[in-house]
């Protein structure tokens, strides 16, 4: 699925096929998400170079090596974090290769994944191996909603049992936000306009669910949680979906960025003054390291966590070239899959 230029309509298409760079790997692409990022960049609001083809949160089956690949063999199954570090700076030696600045992403900085073959760098130290009882389709929807999600709560709002965390936004990244919460034992307040979408987020166990059309969401939040929550997740990126979870907290919470929020119409207003008096602290959260996959694919592996109960529908390369255009506009209760075969 080939985008010729800034919001073009995409279009599938035969092109020469991908060769595995050095230390890098060619997969057949199984299932790849389609996801609010890949329509940012279609809109013009990431710096990839056109023609292109998006993608980013994918699963395949190697079936090329390049030169210095040492742990990958033709016929594994993997996944990939959607950002790939180069697995040599000291933020990658450290684990910490979502911040890389050297990273690479496919369907950004490199041809993605809406495509039946992709070309992924540097894959000794990204690649992850799919165990025998994922799904291909399960290891797609980790490879950004959720390992997003995952990384926000687990890793940087460092989650507690019992404490309320306040979901705005219940897409993709959302619903992985209130599974993911659920699991550490939180306690979940979802907001979204969709009531489709609500009904997903109490079915993952969200105890309350908050519709955001013509309400007070931080009122409602405050009074449903006695004070506010302890953690709030912009899984939208908008400037009144990020102030209405900032809004949400109570005293001395944190606020986790998950949802792009671009400056489309100049730099987006945040409530510093809150942020300030309230000690409030505000977190940013992008994607998470392949150094962290093997507890949260364990926890998959022994169906803790599914993410494939967040998966909607599976379409065809067809479908999702007329999908992507409308995305934002799309209303949605819970992830979509490509699979580039059907």
């Amino acid at each position: 699925m080939v985008v010729d230029s800034v919001r073009a309509l995409p279009r599938v298409r035969e092109v020469a096929e991908p060769t595995a760079p050095s230390g890098g790997v060619v997969l057949r692409v199984t299932a790849t998400g389609v996801c609010r990022s890949d329509w940012h960049a279609w809109a013009g609001h990431d710096e990839v170079v056109f023609p292109h083809v998006p993608g980013h949160e994918l699963a395949g089956v190697v079936v090329e090596v390049g030169a210095g690949v040492a742990r990958w063999r033709p016929g594994d199954r993997v996944t990939v974090p959607f950002v790939c570090g180069c697995g040599r700076c000291e933020w990658c030696r450290a684990g910490e290769a979502q911040v890389c600045p050297d990273q690479q992403q496919p369907g950004f900085t490199h041809w993605g994944s809406f495509a039946e073959y992709v070309a992924l760098h540097a894959a000794d130290p990204n690649l992850v191996r799919i165990p025998d009882g994922v799904d291909a389709t399960a290891a797609a929807a980790l490879g950004c909603r959720f390992a997003t999600a995952y990384r926000a709560l687990v890793g940087r709002a460092r989650v507690g049992e019992g404490e309320w965390v306040t979901v705005v936004g219940t897409g993709g990244v959302g619903l992985s936000a209130v599974a993911v919460a659920r699991s550490l034992g939180a306690r979940v307040v979802a907001v979204d306009r969709n009531p489709e979408a609500l009904a997903v987020a109490a079915a993952l166990g969200a105890e309350h669910t908050v519709h955001a059309d013509g309400r007070a969401v931080p009122a409602a939040v405050v009074d449903l949680t006695g004070g506010g929550s302890h953690v709030a997740v912009d899984a939208v990126g908008s400037e009144q979906t990020c102030a209405d979870a900032i809004l949400s907290l109570r005293r001395r919470g944190r606020h986790v960025q998950v949802g792009l929020l671009p400056p489309v119409a100049g730099h987006p207003r945040v409530p510093m003054a809150r942020v300030i008096g309230w000690e409030l602290d505000l977190l940013g959260s992008h994607g998470m390291a392949a150094a962290d996959y093997p507890a949260m694919m364990a926890l998959v592996e022994q169906g803790t966590l599914q993410p494939q109960r967040l998966v909607e529908r599976t379409i065809g390369l067809e479908e999702a070239a007329a999908l992507l255009p409308v995305f934002d506009r799309t209303t949605v209760a819970g992830m979509t899959v490509v699979d580039p075969a059907r």
